[in-house]
């Protein structure tokens, strides 16, 4: 059976009830994500079997994200303790042409004091066959990005599957790395690139736009310059507002292009961590289908998670097929 390994920091999320603004409310929800952590859940939702390696605050904050993933079925014995609090972010949902906005406190977290020596990656991939990071990772700190690397070379020595969502954003990178160099370095031990055209320009150092056709050259070039890349996923966003937008996906698999249709999302619940459950969706897919029903499933997956509120994607997969079969009514199911 397969065996999925994440890596990656442990977040508590918190937001006014609704769609109020902070200065509104003095009552605040909390749920618990961070991106790797929301591919693990939903991985687990679909019956899958996941391990996350993090590190995480000793106190009973830190017990209570504990807890959170076990209850969906993640492992966490390969999570470390720390005496620095869990990362924190704050959220303000939007609503219809008023944008969402965040703010993080996580520069002095637990997770950013972690080291290669913290992590026995030996034995956080045994039984290994499939290890995913995304760019948030080695964008923290330093030892994020060495402890990663770590990680990479014995997966890589192993023959896992290693896929990789880069997430670039800028403002995350403040220790003094260069984010393209850093990245270039660990795309080298990946096999599926999942990522659009900003991610693609930001590691080739190129200026490719949004169509198809650019999206085909970008991907020629990914899998030349990075040859163990073996396949380019990318999810595309319309928004009509912020409450409604449409959802499609393409590939490129070093022999053909395909594109889904659009899924339409007419009323957003939570947009948060829609990114992670089309991942989720598609390491799920890969072990299971062809890639371009994986594709499917990917976007479907991710489709459904904008119906969740918090960061984690609680769909199984008899209802994202349902999603592919067109029953997006919402009708009762008796």
């Amino acid at each position: 059976m397969n065996q999925t390994v994440t890596f990656g920091e442990v977040l508590m999320r918190l937001s006014p009830l609704g769609n109020k603004k902070f200065m509104q409310s003095n009552r605040l929800e909390f749920y618990f994500g961070g991106t790797e952590v929301n591919v693990a859940i939903s991985i687990a939702n679909f019956g899958g079997r996941v391990r996350h390696i993090s590190s995480i605050s000793n106190d009973f904050i830190g017990d209570t994200a504990k807890s959170y993933l076990r209850k969906y079925g993640v492992s966490t014995s390969g999570i470390v303790r720390s005496n620095r609090p869990l990362g924190v972010y704050f959220l303000e949902v939007g609503a219809v042409m008023r944008p969402s906005s965040i703010s993080y406190n996580r520069s002095h977290s637990a997770f950013s004091e972690i080291t290669p020596n913290m992590v026995n990656w030996k034995k956080a991939l045994k039984g290994c066959t499939w290890f995913h990071w995304t760019g948030i990772t080695p964008a923290l700190c330093e030892g994020g990005y060495l402890t990663l690397k770590e990680g990479l070379k014995l997966a890589r020595e192993k023959g896992v599957e290693i896929s990789v969502d880069p997430t670039y954003r800028s403002g995350l990178w403040t220790y003094g790395a260069n984010p393209k160099e850093t990245l270039s370095d660990l795309l080298n031990y990946c096999t599926i690139f999942i990522g659009g055209i900003n991610e693609m320009n930001e590691v080739l150092g190129a200026n490719y736009n949004y169509s198809n056709e650019d999206f085909i050259a970008a991907s020629k070039q990914l899998l030349k310059e990075f040859p163990s890349i073996k396949k380019t996923f990318d999810k595309i966003r319309t928004p009509i507002n912020a409450s409604w937008h449409k959802i499609r996906s393409r590939m490129w698999n070093g022999n053909e292009f395909r594109e889904t249709k659009d899924l339409d999302i007419t009323h957003i619940v939570d947009r948060i961590g829609t990114g992670d459950a089309f991942a989720g969706g598609l390491i799920y897919g890969l072990q299971h289908f062809d890639d371009y029903k994986a594709m499917e499933f990917a976007a479907a997956a991710s489709a459904l998670k904008h119906t969740y509120e918090g960061d984690v994607n609680f769909s199984n997969v008899d209802e994202v097929m349902n999603v592919l079969e067109g029953n997006t009514s919402g009708r009762f199911n008796r």
